[in-house]
């Protein structure tokens, strides 16, 4: 076989042939991407490993370890059967705080078994082995009750807080009422310790038809959550319908909105029946909107010392519209807006910082992508 058809194979399959450096413009440079990997099928979302390597989530059921080089390993084992229809599969991936003691993975995916053949989002959490073939031990530590998804918004991002609280942000299953009902988890966020256990402290918790996981509630379908660095708070943000895509920073026991307040109409170009404009008394606006919704995925604040023109900034994948959003903060405001990657042409699913300073993407395709982001700054 000869070195080009080989080569050719091993970037079919993900193997460590990399695509050459490209440049992109930018407000405040050039923005640098680089094809890390290839070959993931729908990839939702990314952790890093101490090492450097990387824990990848397929949507329709793998985990793989990609390595530096960009080989990809084969799919792990010990992982749990998802509902993978529609938009339901394998989704969010986070290391345990205490990883380097535990070495426990936590997963959040679709999950079957509901009436009617109704699905939800659950989160469970296993120990890698040591030669990372596989989790051991898998067991589900949170389940999104009552079911009543029939393959959309599941949602859900997955995020450690510096007390070492899980928080899960959660899509309402396209079930727009739900949001608002505190006896069930849809359009929520909820807050947990590490074993799925309920804070003692969660807002909710010893009030009569209300359940005690919520921490925030009147989401839509969130796809991006993070901990700011600065401050130690979480930041989601969510699809809108037709149009109000929006961020906000949960606090305990507020209320989002959802569908009572939205910026959005629905897909039909009618109103949202349920909703009352565009804010609403008794509930929280958000921190930003999008009339137009770009379709958000993922989110990073980036704080390293390897681009200094990227600090203080929020960057958020677009689907839809096929772009990288750059937000440059001050404080918890918004005060600016770039739109990166326009001409890279691929839905974004995921966006992480990297130990190395890098900003990471992964595409949402069948051939999906990981792609290492940078800036030549002027």
């Amino acid at each position: 076989m000869s070195r080009f058809i080989w080569l050719g194979l091993l970037a079919l399959v993900g193997g460590t042939a990399q695509s050459a450096t490209v440049e992109h413009p930018s407000e405040l440079g050039k923005v640098t991407t680089e094809v890390v990997a290839s070959g993931l099928e729908h990839p939702w979302g990314l952790t890093f490993l101490p090492d450097g390597r990387m824990l990848v989530t397929e949507r329709p059921g793998r985990l793989r370890i990609v390595a530096s080089d960009g080989a990809l390993s084969p799919p792990l084992g010990g992982l749990p059967e998802v509902y993978a229809r529609g938009q339901g599969g394998l989704l969010d991936v986070v290391l345990s705080p205490d990883f380097a003691k535990d070495r426990l993975v936590y997963l959040s995916y679709a999950e079957g078994g509901g009436d009617k053949g109704m699905a939800g989002t659950a989160v469970g959490r296993g120990r890698l082995a040591d030669d990372a073939s596989r989790l051991d031990d898998f067991q589900m530590i949170f389940r999104q009750e009552p079911k009543l998804s029939s393959g959309l918004h599941f949602g859900s991002r997955l995020v450690f807080d510096r007390d070492g609280y899980l928080f899960v942000a959660l899509g309402e299953n396209n079930e727009r009422p739900t949001s608002q009902d505190l006896d069930k988890l849809q359009g929520k966020v909820v807050r947990l310790h590490p074993d799925g256990k309920v804070p003692d402290d969660n807002p909710f918790v010893g009030q009569a038809r209300a359940r005690p996981e919520i921490w925030s509630y009147g989401h839509r379908n969130q796809q991006g959550a993070a901990l700011n660095p600065w401050t130690g708070v979480l930041w989601t943000h969510e699809h809108g319908p037709r149009g109000g895509d929006e961020i906000n920073i949960p606090q305990a026991g507020k209320n989002y909105g959802w569908p009572l307040a939205t910026h959005g109409i629905n897909y039909s170009y009618l109103p949202i029946p349920e909703a009352k404009g565009e804010t609403v008394p008794g509930t929280e606006p958000p921190l930003h909107v999008w009339e137009k919704s770009p379709a958000i995925s993922g989110m990073a604040f980036y704080d390293a010392e390897r681009f200094p023109a990227w600090r203080n900034n929020l960057f958020i994948g677009a689907l839809a519209q096929q772009q990288l959003i750059r937000l440059q903060l001050d404080g918890d405001r918004v005060v600016h807006e770039e739109r990166l990657l326009e001409d890279f042409k691929a839905r974004i699913r995921d966006v992480r910082q990297g130990p190395d300073g890098y900003l990471y993407l992964l595409t949402d395709e069948g051939n999906g992508r990981l792609v290492r982001v940078g800036l030549q700054a002027e």
